[in-house]
């Protein structure tokens, strides 16, 4: 029924069957196409090859080079690392300034201490860290770390007080981009410190007298056990001090451990009220620095070598690469073609009958 209907209905004098087939045949024939294409296109997009990419060269500027810096503390020398980074640590060396969230009572200030930061640009680099160099050497200036590089150099140390409106000056005198002043009390942090330390000591105090305590009662039992000469009670007597012993040394020796460390740390914050910190940072700022226009045209030679070497890559290894690619395409596209000629036959054929 379905078959004499297909045969005898038509479409502007057109069997439906003919339009169906024709239809059917063209969607087989665009499939199989976007297959072929695409299992031909897709290892190739993976290679990742052929892309042209050439960088432009680009211009230092002040702040932002490499350089190769040694760093000196009280320990010893190190060799710094060039690059961008220590450049941009020198920029942003200074301390976050701590900002407490209140300190009770009005004795504040007794308890305040003072940081200074300071910026100096110059054209004499040398000259300028050699001033630091030697307030290094004066008996009131205590360097904590400095780091000195052949386009910078940095210092942070303590002043006395009796001394800072001296370190002032001089700094002054080097004519700094940058000078800052900041103050705050540190009372909240000793505060804190010493209550920490009375509960410690309460504690520690509590733990000894636990094991007097337990080291006599323990003493008592044994001498019972040992008169009823019972030897499994006086065993389990002497292991169980030997634990209670063991237990109560450990919690003193943690405990101590925590005081040392917060009697270190105390100190240094007392420490802080005795003096005033300065951290400095020196920059070179020339207007013709002949090394950076070296590095410049190096940084250029090398970008320029290396846009010669791809575009060599382009016309010989990657061409061939291409070539290789293009030949099974070629293939499949004739084959394609020459079966869609019989098929296009066939097609016309059928349309005739």
């Amino acid at each position: 029924m379905l078959m004499e209907f297909l045969k005898n209905y038509t479409i502007l004098g057109v069997h439906l069957w003919k339009i169906l087939v024709t239809i059917l045949g063209v969607f087989l024939a665009i499939t199989f196409a976007h297959t072929v294409f695409r299992a031909l296109v897709s290892p190739t997009l993976r290679m990742g090859g052929g892309s042209f990419n050439v960088s432009i060269p680009t211009m230092s500027f002040k702040g932002y080079d490499a350089y190769d810096s040694v760093g000196v503390s009280e320990s010893g020398v190190s060799q710094g690392a060039p690059g961008i980074a220590g450049e941009l640590f020198f920029r942003n060396i200074s301390p976050i300034v701590p900002y407490p969230d209140g300190a009770t009572g009005d004795d504040a200030e007794a308890f305040e201490v003072t940081d200074y930061n300071a910026s100096i640009e110059t054209r004499h680099l040398k000259d300028t860290c050699e001033v630091f160099t030697e307030l290094k050497e004066k008996p009131y200036a205590i360097f904590e770390s400095m780091n000195e590089g052949t386009r910078n150099c940095f210092y942070r140390f303590k002043v006395a007080h009796a001394h800072v409106a001296e370190v002032l000056a001089l700094i002054k005198d080097l004519d700094p981009k940058d000078l800052s002043e900041t103050s705050y009390t540190i009372k909240r942090e000793i505060d804190d410190f010493t209550s920490e330390t009375e509960i410690l000591e309460k504690k520690r105090a509590s733990i000894d007298e636990t094991l007097r305590g337990a080291v006599a009662a323990y003493e008592e039992i044994a001498w019972v056990a040992t008169r009823a000469q019972d030897a499994e009670a006086l065993s389990k007597i002497i292991d169980g001090k030997i634990r209670i012993i063991e237990r109560l040394t450990e919690e003193r020796i943690s405990i101590n451990a925590q005081l040392d460390r917060l009697a270190r740390a105390k100190e240094e914050q007392v420490d802080r009220l005795a003096y005033t910190y300065f951290s400095v940072s020196v920059f070179e700022d020339k207007f013709i620095d002949g090394e950076r226009i070296a590095d410049s045209w190096k940084a250029a030679v090398r970008e320029l070598v290396e846009s010669i070497n791809i575009a060599v890559q382009f016309m010989t290894v990657r061409l061939v690469v291409f070539l290789l690619w293009l030949v099974p395409l070629a293939l499949y596209f004739f084959g394609l073609l020459f079966l869609g000629k019989y098929v296009w036959r066939l097609v016309k054929t059928l349309w005739q009958k």
